[in-house]
């Protein structure tokens, strides 16, 4: 899944000269979070968040003497440099940015130019739908050898019932790295005729152990 496929592409943006009080009013006006700043090219050159204007406004206490603390300019309290991601990179390793930097929000650009932004909770939402947990479907868990061709073998185990795989997912098996675990999302909510099919060809079903079935 590429970024141009889950970026917000009506960006609300603003110029280091605008105020902190226009910031603030944005961020409550829209229910945003972040504001990417660009120059007069559209070319970001940094970011505020409404915790970095929040924290820039005055109190409720010092509203009446500080007042004019909301007429400062956003390049004075803005991050920079901005990380930036293209349309064409693709969501999951923009994930890993989102985590390896702590950062909530990825504004994206084409040429240095801005052309949308991606949030944390849109990267939660593609997450969800690349597990396939968005849709109607039964999970199960195999163990399995870490060797190459095992994913096209178990599959086929997996197509003699005719289902419909939402989706597949990987993971090392912590014990014992000479195996790994396939995760399969199929759509049927009775799973029990192909996880007998699994255990048949002599894979460990690792999820679910329903009642009655043996290990």
């Amino acid at each position: 899944m590429l970024v141009e496929e889950i970026m917000k592409k009506d960006v609300i943006s603003l110029t280091p000269d605008d105020t902190i009080e226009t910031a603030l009013k944005l961020l409550n006006q829209h229910h945003i979070r972040h504001i990417p700043i660009v120059d007069e090219t559209m070319v970001v050159i940094g970011i505020v968040s409404d915790r970095d204007v929040r924290d820039a406004s005055p109190s409720v206490f010092e509203k009446k003497n500080n007042m004019g603390t909301l007429k400062n300019k956003l390049g004075a309290i803005m991050t920079q440099p901005v990380i930036t991601v293209h349309p064409l990179d693709f969501a999951e390793e923009t994930a890993s940015i989102f985590y390896e930097h702590e950062i909530a929000c990825v504004p994206v650009t084409r040429n240095d130019k801005l052309v949308g932004i991606i949030t944390e909770k849109d990267m939660l939402y593609t997450l969800i739908q690349l597990t396939g947990t968005n849709v109607q479907s039964s999970q199960i868990e195999v163990k399995v050898l870490n060797k190459p061709g095992i994913l096209p073998q178990v599959t086929q185990v997996l197509g003699k019932r005719k289902v419909n795989i939402s989706s597949v997912l990987i993971y090392p098996y912590k014990p014992d790295s000479s195996y790994k675990i396939i995760v399969f999302r199929i759509q049927t909510m009775n799973p029990l005729p192909t996880i007998e099919d699994l255990k048949t060809e002599g894979y460990e079903v690792l999820w679910p152990q329903m009642p009655g079935m043996q290990p």
